[in-house]
């Protein structure tokens, strides 16, 4: 009964926080200046200002703000997000639909890959601090944070794609697509999209690693490490069996929070290689005032943030027996 409780009290407060997430992002969006009819009106001298009140009567912009978000609402619970406002007025899902594997391959790639490569460098940085290969890790690190990811991004477009003229530079596939083989599109698709992941990846490589090694270096200090260290057990032993788990745990706590970067961290990335993902069709629904999309994107940032807290918790009962415990006793 206790761990029941515990999962209704956690669902209740996801859902107030959710609430309280819709509510905020519907009022902020409403404060930019611009609408989603301008595009439709201030470009055309021959609009009259009736027409114009007639677009925003059939858009419903011209009723109160709290009537227009408890509208969405009823409509969002039945997961109807409404039709775009700009471009082809299309339903919203199924615009979003498009774009979602995309930015969720790349960015599940980039956080294996993240994981796969920072939580090595991190222990062996740890276990042996100090010396040539913590130093040059270190060095790498702040790079890493220094280095913004837009301008990496143009630096290995320059030369990878036009002085070597090795990687492609822009958009998903090539012309000839449609004409390779099965093995040629994986190909085609690997290379368009090896300069976006490795560049998710180096910028999260060098936090994620840093916390790592922090970690690690607290929990080698731990009585029982010493104890282990003492006994003679082998080194491999006292790192990946005593020490590792426990300093996974603000690693998962950082993968958690991650996850909300499925959308933020794309916008840039994606426009700058023309990618069609969500981060492209989020840049372009705020400029184009464009509410039903903007809420649509802003809903699934903040259920993936809310999901990463949950996976978070969950990671910290899968790495560490006691949080299970304690969650059993309460």
């Amino acid at each position: 009964m206790g761990i029941i409780k515990r999962l209704l009290l956690k669902f209740l407060w996801v859902a107030v926080v959710f609430f309280g997430i819709t509510v905020i992002s519907f009022w902020v969006i409403h404060l930019a200046p611009g609408s989603p009819t301008d595009l439709e009106t201030q470009l055309n001298p021959a609009v009259t200002p009736e027409a114009q009140q007639r677009l925003q009567a059939l858009y419903g912009l011209d009723r109160p703000i709290h009537e227009q978000y408890f509208s969405w609402l009823g409509r969002m619970v039945t997961f109807d997000f409404g039709q775009s406002l700009s471009g082809d007025h299309r339903p919203v899902w199924d615009k979003i639909k498009e774009r979602l594997p995309l930015t969720f391959g790349m960015n599940v790639a980039s956080l294996v890959l993240t994981l796969f490569i920072a939580v090595p460098i991190g222990v062996l940085s740890a276990w042996r601090r100090g010396g040539a290969f913590d130093k040059s890790m270190t060095i790498l690190v702040f790079v890493g944070f220094a280095m913004p990811g837009f301008w990496l991004a143009l630096l290995l477009m320059q030369a990878f794609g036009i002085w070597w003229n090795i990687l492609p530079i822009s958009g998903l596939t090539s012309l000839d697509y449609p004409q390779l083989g099965f093995f040629g599109k994986i190909g085609d698709l690997a290379a368009h999209l090896a300069l976006p992941i490795f560049i998710y990846t180096f910028g999260s490589l060098a936090g994620l690693s840093r916390f790592m090694r922090t970690s690690m270096l607290e929990v080698l200090r731990q009585d029982y490490i010493m104890t282990a260290r003492a006994k003679g057990l082998p080194t491999r032993a006292v790192i990946f069996r005593h020490a590792l788990r426990n300093a996974l745990m603000p690693v998962i706590t950082i993968l958690g929070l991650s996850v909300p970067g499925l959308i933020g961290g794309s916008v840039i990335i994606e426009s700058i290689f023309a990618l069609p993902g969500l981060g492209q069709l989020f840049y372009q629904a705020v400029m184009a005032r464009d509410y039903p999309l903007i809420m649509g994107s802003l809903v699934l940032g903040a259920v993936l943030t809310l999901a990463g807290n949950l996976l978070a918790d969950v990671g910290y009962g899968l790495a560490d027996p006691r949080a299970r415990r304690v969650g059993g006793e309460s």
